[in-house]
């Protein structure tokens, strides 16, 4: 049975990984408490006494205001983590896969980003996650760097939660609508991911996201629409629409448009990723409670 060690195992995607995985790999994951990333002795001493055939990495820093404020600890733990993974990845001749973000882009684009695209970050958090980027591959060429979007899914809050939870106590309600991207599922990811798992496989860029796209505030309203078809109660109807000027509690900068296209991957593996929305759909169905 193949050995996968899951780095981030308390959050979001690190989580479903954990728990979708246990029934097909030995799995071992390791949350916060039990391995700083900001220690690379304790991560080498850690790792290094286990023996394991791939490595995911779904930790970061990605507070993205935080890290406007905090750039020290947002290349600490966005930049050389990784680099100390891949390396320690590559002497176990194990795979590696470090998840990243599509705000390695400028949103200036306005067709979805390919693995062939500049990544220009715009924030500290870009910066210091398109540096891990460049760090993991140095360190380790066979290393696969994924980026996602917009994830969401059952073990963490996210937007799509926070939206659910306002329109079930106000009639009015905003998103932005002038904010792009593509809402991805950490159930699907999980599935996606395992094809990209083998040593046999090459390292380099790919994108990973659901189909489709839409705005913060396309995105409350299908995830609204949802609940009401599943008879849960909501108090607002609609979603009404706000942009990214107005947020003046934003720090750093968020790129408007940063679509990923899976066609990479699509080739890579001949698996297409279902569309957003029925991803949302189920997550209401099998995850929001009335």
């Amino acid at each position: 049975m193949k050995r996968v060690v899951i780095i981030g195992a308390g959050g979001r995607l690190g989580a479903a990984l954990a728990r979708e995985y246990a029934n097909d790999f030995h799995v071992v994951g390791f949350n916060h408490a039990q391995l700083d990333l900001g220690e690379p002795p304790q991560m080498r001493a850690t790792l290094g006494e286990l023996e394991f055939d791939a490595l995911i990495n779904t930790a970061a820093q990605t507070n993205v205001d935080r890290c406007e404020t905090h750039q020290e600890e947002a290349f600490a733990l966005n930049a050389e983590a990784p680099r100390v993974l891949a390396e320690i990845c590559a002497e176990k001749r194990a795979r590696f896969i470090h998840i990243s973000t599509d705000y390695v882009f400028d949103g200036e684009k306005r067709a979805p980003y390919t693995e062939e695209d500049e990544a220009r970050p715009i924030s500290i958090y870009g910066e210091s996650k398109r540096e891990g980027e460049r760090r993991t591959s140095e360190a380790n060429p066979n290393a696969l760097v994924v980026r996602v979007s917009w994830v969401f899914g059952p073990d963490r809050p996210s937007f799509v939660d926070w939206a659910i939870g306002q329109a079930r106590e106000r009639d009015d309600l905003k998103a932005i609508a002038d904010k792009w991207a593509t809402p991805t599922y950490t159930l699907d990811l999980a599935a996606l991911l395992k094809p990209l798992l083998g040593a046999e496989q090459s390292g380099g860029i790919v994108h990973l996201a659901n189909s489709g796209e839409c705005s913060w505030q396309e995105y409350a309203q299908w995830a609204l629409d949802s609940c009401r078809a599943e008879g849960i109660p909501m108090k607002a109807r609609t979603i009404g629409a706000s942009s990214l000027a107005e947020m003046k509690s934003f720090i750093a900068k968020r790129p408007g448009y940063s679509v990923l296209s899976s066609a990479k991957y699509q080739a890579l593996t001949g698996v297409a990723p279902r569309p957003w929305k029925e991803a949302v759909a189920e997550f209401v169905r099998e995850h929001v409670k009335c």
